[in-house]
């Protein structure tokens, strides 16, 4: 079956019971066995739940692992992989990294005695040189996040399993639809299941997809012990938002790649970052790594101070001032002073998260609303 048609079927069957075509949700924290020391393939919803084992079922026919694991918060998956590790491994992570990934690794990790070094991944030869005998995990987010760099996956798949390591994916900006990382060699794909995957900013939840069997297997022990899985209701809302989002995430990615091409045009803008653009980069690696687009993500520099941008920011009607990202309704945000506050104001300036950055998810309102939205924006910030 092509990819829309399993997203709505594999793993959501009718309901054998009463025919209804959308499976009851299972609240249920506890179910009866059929005899002592004897089990059934539900005993307590920690352990597993008829309704995240859907959601888990069709997320993993997706990007083609053999299972997948639903958690509370995209946190709470990124910790459980950091969880399977022991003191004394090393972590090689993208430099162009999500804020709160950046905050686990070095405030949460290290007391562990993991030890991390962020790298250009976008340059093989630079995560080649970074790792050591004591590197279990490589890292990557490809779009990253805010510079949207791209990052060869297989080239970081080869690299990491001759060094005797895993590689996991955040996978969060491209999903599914447009990157799958386990068919590239990864070993984990994890997402962020409250953006693109639920779609409509109404919940917190969080996923990994494995590729093989063993790894998925110590995974979900590690899950089991500390707890922190999705619920039921979660579940449900992240299977209806799979039914619909390569037609969510392919009409934004059209939206997103016309407004980075005005916004290119523009003296008020020193740079767009977007992989649909020729001059970006990773251009040519995106047209093969990505599926027929670019995402909806994108980054561009203000020509203006902190200040200029903050008041872009405050000024824009239809892109919404929050965090988060990947829902119908489009945000905006500053990186420097929101979603990367958490950076050290050194490594912001290392890796080039300047304080005129502006990011853009875009939704799904028409294109001329959001131009129009942007160009008052300009008008207020940069008179």
């Amino acid at each position: 079956m092509r990819f829309r048609t399993r997203a709505i079927h594999t793993g959501q069957e009718a309901d054998k019971e009463t025919g209804a075509v959308v499976a009851p949700i299972h609240v249920a924290s506890t179910f009866v066995q059929p005899g002592a020391g004897e089990w059934g393939a539900f005993d307590y919803s920690r352990s597993g739940n008829p309704t995240r084992k859907a959601f888990e079922t069709t997320l993993a026919a997706l990007e083609g692992g053999c299972g997948a694991l639903a958690f509370s918060t995209g946190m709470a998956a990124t910790h459980c992989v950091l969880a399977s590790l022991k003191s004394g491994d090393h972590v090689v992570a993208s430099s162009d990294l999500y804020g709160g990934t950046y905050r686990i690794l070095h405030k949460i990790a290290n007391r562990a005695g993991i030890t991390v070094t962020l790298v250009d991944t976008t340059d093989p030869a630079k995560l080649e040189a970074a790792i050591t005998p004591e590197t279990r995990l490589v890292w990557i987010e490809t779009p990253g996040n805010p510079l949207m760099s791209i990052v060869d996956i297989a080239a970081c798949a080869e690299i990491a399993h001759r060094r005797g390591a895993w590689l996991a994916v955040d996978n969060t900006f491209a999903t599914p639809v447009l990157t799958r990382p386990l068919e590239l060699g990864a070993d984990i794909s994890m997402h962020s299941a409250a953006k693109y995957i639920g779609g409509h900013s109404d919940l917190m939840g969080g996923a990994l997809v494995i590729r093989e069997k063993a790894l998925l297997d110590e995974l979900y022990f590690v899950q089991n012990a500390t707890g922190a899985i999705m619920g039921p209701w979660e579940s449900y809302l992240c299977s209806r938002g799979l039914k619909t989002i390569e037609l969510r995430v392919r009409e934004q990615s059209r939206t997103a790649q016309a407004l980075a091409e005005w916004l290119v045009s523009l003296h008020r803008v020193r740079r767009v970052l977007y992989p649909g653009l020729p001059n970006h980069p990773g251009h040519e690696l995106a047209k093969r790594q990505m599926d027929g687009a670019f995402g909806a993500m994108m980054t561009f520099e203000l020509n203006g101070d902190h200040a200029a941008t903050k008041r872009f920011c405050e000024s824009t009607k239809l892109f919404q001032l929050a965090v988060s990202l990947g829902a119908v309704e489009s945000l905006i945000s500053q990186p420097a002073s929101m979603s990367h506050a958490s950076f050290a104001a050194a490594d912001r300036a290392k890796w080039g998260i300047t304080d005129g950055l502006v990011r853009l998810s875009v939704g799904l309102e028409a294109l001329e609303d959001l131009q129009a939205d942007l160009d008052q924006g300009f008008n207020v910030a940069l008179k």
